[in-house]
């Protein structure tokens, strides 16, 4: 069973161990235009000095969401169920591309608003959830991606259909909350956060009794595990950006030159990022850093993600295809790599996008530090190594198509894993909310997992029901 629960309305701001300091809790009612200001040093900057307060993160982030979204988007025009073809955002004031920045999704209405991050970086488009099967839909489609952004999706997803069935008898509400925990589950097999989401948010369910017949008790604590989920991870994510910060090397003169993959920034982790969370911490400390940011082939996360993220941000970067990174670092141009990590296995093993395990090799032979960052909700103990790690395996359309535009000859057999394993031999640390962890690496994991539930502890166990509201478009009690 899971730990016990969190509400983060009523939780204390949970203790802080060695490592990132205490921060000050946010101005109430305070604003902020995020439209106007660029992404790292004023967006990232606020949220550090928020993060450790759990209370004011998740409504903080809803409401920056939202002010951001207002500003880059027209909500009700952009707003498109998962079946239909969303509209494209209003251009920017130069006629370009979307510029601004916000997290990938917010919530209003009862409603999940997710980035379709397939739009980027040409269009900024939005779709709307309403419960976990089309949440399962976008996670499966790649419309959200990234294994800590997914994991929070998953949530807010079984929030949103428990609400949704309040009023269901007790045995089909059961029955539409384990259909869709089953169909999150298998969406994207390979990250670890989707799994430990789900089960969390499950946990809580058998824990209020998934039989009662008060579903307004199952739907506010399903809302309130969510909601612990998200707003731990601004947390957590912020501690790890620090601790990451702390491992950079120094140099004395020139750029630290920071080599990354895939897209590992707030898009893919719903608040700092993980990788790039890091390269935000070193740019809002006025650290002298240069990004050369792999494409990602098939799917082009680092050209179209990555580099749209660190152009708002006005962080310096270079995009490079995948096989340049060796001439790169053959020339001493490379200093440090920074990955993410979609499953840490026990014995650090790890899991992430495909082309991570070639940079490892690489880094091993040329002597460059190779951190993978990740929370400690990547980390699986139950795996023991990297071959116990399912790949998953991406449709032949996304290697046989380039935006659209065939690039090999009809009837071409592909193969397209979409992740590799690092063994844990080639990781000089997996930097997470709790420290940095060095080889050996079993004993380290297993000390941060449990330093991260301590440090959350205690939970409250059982929120207060509140009375069901009833949407306008829809009679109370209409299940999924």
């Amino acid at each position: 069973m899971a730990d016990p629960i969190h509400d983060p309305e009523t939780a204390p701001t949970p203790a802080q161990p060695d490592g990132p300091a205490a921060v000050t809790p946010p101005v109430p009612g305070e604003t902020t235009n995020l439209a106007r200001r660029r992404f790292f040093r004023e967006f990232a900057g606020e949220l550090f000095q928020t993060a450790a307060t759990v209370a004011g993160a998740a409504q903080a982030l809803q409401r920056a969401s939202a002010e951001a979204a207002g500003a880059i988007l027209d909500p009700v025009a952009a707003a498109a169920r998962l079946e239909s073809v969303a509209p494209p955002a209003p251009p920017s004031p130069e006629g370009g591309p979307p510029t601004g920045f916000r997290t990938p999704f917010r919530e209003g209405d009862g409603v999940l608003y997710v980035i379709d991050q397939r739009q980027l970086p040409d269009r900024l488009v939005e779709v709307d959830v309403h419960n976990a099967p089309e949440a399962a839909r976008a996670i499966r489609e790649m419309i959200v991606r990234g294994a800590p952004a997914i994991g929070q999706v998953a949530a807010i997803g079984l929030a949103l259909s428990a609400e949704r069935a309040q009023e269901t008898l007790p045995f089909a509400r059961r029955a539409i909350l384990r259909a869709a925990a089953a169909a999150l589950r298998a969406a994207r097999p390979t990250a670890v956060n989707l799994g430990w989401a789900v089960d969390r948010m499950m946990a809580r369910f058998e824990a209020v009794g998934d039989l009662i017949d008060d579903g307004r008790v199952v739907a506010v604590a399903l809302r309130a595990e969510a909601n612990a989920i998200v707003s731990e991870a601004t947390t957590d994510h912020g501690r790890l950006a620090e601790f990451g910060l702390a491992a950079l090397p120094v140099k004395e003169f020139g750029p630290l030159r920071i080599l990354t993959h895939c897209n590992t920034g707030p898009l893919a982790c719903g608040q700092f990022g993980t990788a790039l969370g890091i390269v935000q911490a070193a740019h809002h400390a006025e650290r002298d850093v240069r990004v050369w940011v792999d494409e990602s082939r098939p799917y082009l996360q680092g050209a179209r993600l990555t580099a749209w993220e660190l152009a708002q941000a006005g962080v310096p970067h270079t995009l490079i295809p995948d096989v340049a990174a060796g001439h790169l670092m053959s020339l001493g141009e490379v200093d440090v790599v920074l990955v993410g990590a979609d499953r840490v296995a026990a014995n650090g093993d790890t899991a992430n996008k495909i082309g991570t395990y070639p940079l490892a090799v690489l880094a091993a032979r040329h002597g460059i530090p190779f951190f993978v960052c990740a929370p400690t909700s990547s980390i699986d103990p139950a795996t023991p190594d990297g071959s116990s790690i399912e790949i998953e395996e991406r449709p032949a359309d996304e290697v046989l198509l380039m935006r659209g535009v065939a690039i090999a000859p009809p009837g071409t057999e592909v193969r397209n894993p979409s992740f590799d394993v690092t063994p844990a031999e080639l990781i000089t640390g997996i930097v997470t909310e709790e420290g940095v962890v060095s080889a050996p690496f079993e004993t380290g994991l297993t000390d941060a997992i449990t330093a991260a539930r301590t440090r959350w502890a205690p939970r409250v166990i059982a929120p207060t029901p509140q009375p069901p509201v009833a949407r306008a478009d829809e009679p109370v009690g209409a299940a999924d």
